[in-house]
């Protein structure tokens, strides 16, 4: 391959890798912040900027596994390149934009995972057949967890027997537990570890003791957390109920826009994997910038008519569907993060809001427009495979030896 060549793939790949986080930015994190739209709790406008803004910057400290795995774990044998990469961001960023413009639920997670494991069976390379089954058992379990814990949420939101001034507070601890534990690139981490969380690095400064196997300061510092966060949202929602909730819808928004950026980042940075860190020998930090910048410029031109959209839909749900089906969101994205699989975040929120509906009585939840998603997400993952695959054999041929 000539120099010319290889530069020409190289600006290729790194513009379809761009483009496909700003098609991630633009349609996968409006979720987050459309009920508090729909609440009227915060403009559109303010939350575009602020969706754009938590999601690069989740993109950017929490990416780094999901993109490793979409990367270099999908098949054995080959390492991904500049022409390959492209071939797959292209194949999924069409599965995407078919998605968007005809209505048709096509996760993004489905799309890129599959056309990188036809480009890489394109390639020469083996099945990873036991991350297929890791990837597999989240995916089977996303449904069933995603509603179930809404199910649960909704429940206990909908009791009169415990007043919103005490459910509301208690998610919002439950919440700010979890934060404490969520690990961050940014923050110092044990030796052999490449992030840290808030409660491990407290640990490890004071020298923590384990008790049964529990690390005892960590274990503090997330009750600490929880704490915290369950006090402030009750305070707000003891001087106004409407207000206290509004508040934890925004905070909710927030947390989950993060999460977003953190699991789908790797959607576009992982096929450039091999080509930024393996040929050019660059800092991965710089391709996850590159990808959080992507994500921001979406999230910025394309957020805005979207979450007017999908805030008539969360406001028509209610707040405490709303609620809970953004709270297992937040939940299974960063189990996402922390195993390595890539997820659809938007998967993740319809299983939530099917579960919330149970709660209520089964109340719009259709089980016709339950089976067209399932139908649509194995088309989805197997049509890629035979895309990404047919499209880098003819990407191959055309270029001849030159690859």
């Amino acid at each position: 391959m000539t120099d010319l060549l290889f530069w020409a793939l190289v600006v290729l790949a790194t513009l379809t890798g761009l483009f496909t986080a700003w098609a991630l930015g633009a349609n996968s994190n409006s979720p987050p912040f459309a009920p508090a739209i729909g609440a009227n709790a915060i403009s559109t406008m303010r939350a575009a900027f602020l969706i754009g803004i938590l999601a690069a910057l989740g993109a950017l400290t929490q990416g780094g596994s999901i993109s490793d795995t979409v990367g270099a774990g999908l098949i054995d044998g080959v390492a991904i390149t500049s022409l390959a990469a492209t071939a797959g961001l292209l194949t999924a960023t069409a599965f995407m934009a078919f998605g968007v413009y005809t209505g048709y639920p096509v996760p993004a997670a489905f799309a890129t995972t599959g056309a990188m494991i036809g480009v890489g069976l394109s390639l020469g390379g083996e099945p990873a057949f036991e991350t297929y089954r890791r990837i597999a058992t989240f995916w089977a379990l996303v449904p069933p967890v995603s509603g179930g814990l809404a199910y649960l949420t909704a429940t206990v939101l909908r009791r009169d027997d415990i007043p919103e001034t005490v459910s509301v507070p208690l998610l919002a601890g439950v919440v700010g537990a979890i934060v404490a534990n969520v690990e961050l690139s940014v923050i110092p981490a044990p030796p052999g570890e490449e992030q840290g969380s808030l409660a491990g690095f407290v640990a490890q400064l004071v020298g923590s003791p384990e008790l049964a196997g529990v690390d005892f300061v960590a274990a503090l510092v997330t009750l600490a957390a929880g704490a915290a966060s369950f006090l402030f949202i009750r305070r707000r929602t003891q001087v106004s109920v409407d207000k206290g909730v509004k508040t934890f819808l925004v905070v909710l928004g927030s947390v989950v826009a993060f999460s977003s950026g953190g699991s789908q980042v790797g959607l576009a940075t992982g096929p450039l994997e091999n080509l930024y860190r393996a040929e050019l020998d660059l800092p991965g930090i710089l391709l996850l910038a590159i990808g959080a910048t992507g994500i921001l410029a979406g999230a910025w031109m394309g957020a805005p008519r979207l979450l007017q959209a999908t805030s008539r839909e969360y406001a028509q749900l209610g707040i405490r569907r709303s609620i809970a089906a953004l709270v297992p969101g937040f939940v299974i994205a960063q189990a996402a993060i922390a195993l390595g699989i890539p997820i659809s975040f938007n998967n993740i929120i319809i299983s939530g809001v099917i579960g919330g509906g149970l709660a209520g009585g089964s109340a719009g939840v259709s089980r016709r427009k339950i089976g067209v998603t399932l139908a649509f997400w194995l088309v989805t993952l197997v049509a890629s495979v035979a895309v990404g695959y047919g499209l880098y054999w003819a990407f191959a041929q055309a270029l001849g030896g030159a690859v």
